[in-house]
């Protein structure tokens, strides 16, 4: 059966016609609740949803772990890759350098990052790359396609500043270049632009240069050696593990670092945003928590007689305190889950129809990306209810210490 503190709390919930004005501010509670619960899940499922968007982004382009030596380029990387393959949780692996240069076409000059690449198993580890141009990117090597020219392969962004599309020729310029009777004369090598990529980074997209390895050996003068092995792993949130357990088998004086550790700052600022706006958005709870808290004492003000008659027949202090803190807790719980409601049809419709459009020169992506995630809506229905507990304790101390002599002979 239902204890008496329950039943006398359900009932101060429905007001009478005199307490119009109390029943008032409690709809005005429970809106409160509602709005700052449906704002805290919306904002932080879109926050949530940029993370994750940039994360795939980034990933798409760049590997979960990279091996390099101390020491810089090494050639017996055929044997580092065939230990890295096998190493458990590995999915693939590809030597690749990595170099900056300049970049020469007919309709300017860039500065540029260059990635030597083996198109054999590049495509299993970078994602970003089109397997077409790959193997584009192969058969120029080989001399297989028209002419003799390698090919190379250009962020859009970049390929757009030089003016250069598909086909095109630009020449590639490294400082490894050669000491002739003139001077120093810098590597310059003619390329046949095999393809373009577009990652959605402008960072990515406006300075990476991919071409094949062994042509990139051949301008850096680096003979069979390579910069690194990037490697893919099948859980990206165990790539620190899997990089620790890869540097233990091939030993000093190699190492090696996971995305999160190469993209630490990024996401240590995400995290970070997200916890501020939590906190902020929050307050609109607290706000309404205040108005939990006004509805609650002018309750106790109007049924002084009633808490002196509960007292008086033997109610305890802790039942008093349980009658006002279950009515607060019940208008608590009312606009958390409508908040949470409307929040989850908010997100369903942001994620489905995306009516929100962001300016392309401003933001990488053109709409706002939505990722609701339990664990983030479960925190925020939690945070919610403790706020409104902690509105209620004051009044119902206030109800409890009530005297009940004085309250029915002054009530």
């Amino acid at each position: 059966m239902m204890s008496f503190e329950y039943f006398i709390g359900g009932r101060y919930l429905r007001a009478k016609q005199k307490e119009t004005f109390i029943s008032f501010i409690t709809m005005l509670s429970i809106a409160g609740v509602t709005v700052g619960v449906m704002a805290l899940i919306v904002v932080i499922a879109v926050m949530a949803g940029f993370e994750s968007d940039l994360k795939n982004r980034i990933l798409g382009i760049e590997s979960h772990v990279v091996i390099m030596r101390h020491v810089g380029p090494f050639s017996d990387y055929h044997k580092i890759l065939s230990r890295v393959v096998n190493t458990k949780g590995v999915e693939a692996a590809t030597p690749f350098i990595y170099t900056q240069i300049m970049l020469r076409s007919s309709s300017g000059v860039s500065g540029a990052v260059l990635r030597g690449i083996d198109p054999e198993s590049a495509g299993r580890v970078i994602k970003v790359l089109d397997n077409s141009a790959l193997l584009k990117i192969k058969k120029m090597h080989q001399g297989k396609a028209t002419g003799s020219v390698p090919g190379v392969i250009l962020g859009k962004e970049l390929a757009r500043n030089l003016g250069l599309g598909v086909g095109d020729v630009v020449y590639l310029i490294s400082s490894r270049g050669m000491i002739s009777p003139m001077g120093y004369l810098p590597a310059m090598k003619r390329f046949q632009v095999a393809g373009l990529f577009e990652s959605g980074m402008y960072e990515y997209d406006g300075s990476l240069v991919y071409i094949h390895f062994r042509d990139a050996q051949k301008i850096l003068h680096l003979e069979d050696s390579v910069t690194g092995i990037e490697v893919r792993v099948n859980d990206i949130y165990n790539a620190r593990h899997i990089s620790d357990k890869i540097i233990a088998d091939v030993g000093f004086p190699y190492w090696a670092r996971d995305w999160m550790q190469m993209n630490h700052n990024l996401f240590s600022a995400l995290k970070l945003e997200k916890t501020v706006m939590f906190i902020i958005l929050a307050l609109i709870v607290l706000v309404a928590a205040f108005n939990i808290a006004s509805t609650l004492i002018m309750m106790v003000m109007g049924k002084t007689k009633d808490i002196a008659i509960l007292k008086a027949m033997g109610a305890m202090d802790g039942s008093i305190r349980k009658i006002f803190i279950f009515k607060g807790m019940v208008i608590g719980f009312m606009g958390t889950t409508l908040g949470v409601c409307l929040g989850f049809i908010m997100c369903k419709l942001l994620e489905k129809y995306k009516f929100i459009e962001l300016p392309g020169d401003v933001y990488y992506i053109s709409t706002l990306p939505v990722r609701l995630e339990a664990l983030d809506v479960f925190i925020i229905a939690v945070a919610a209810m403790v706020i409104c507990f902690i509105a209620t304790l004051y009044p119902a101390r206030q109800a409890s210490k009530l005297n009940p002599v004085e309250a029915i002979r002054y009530g």
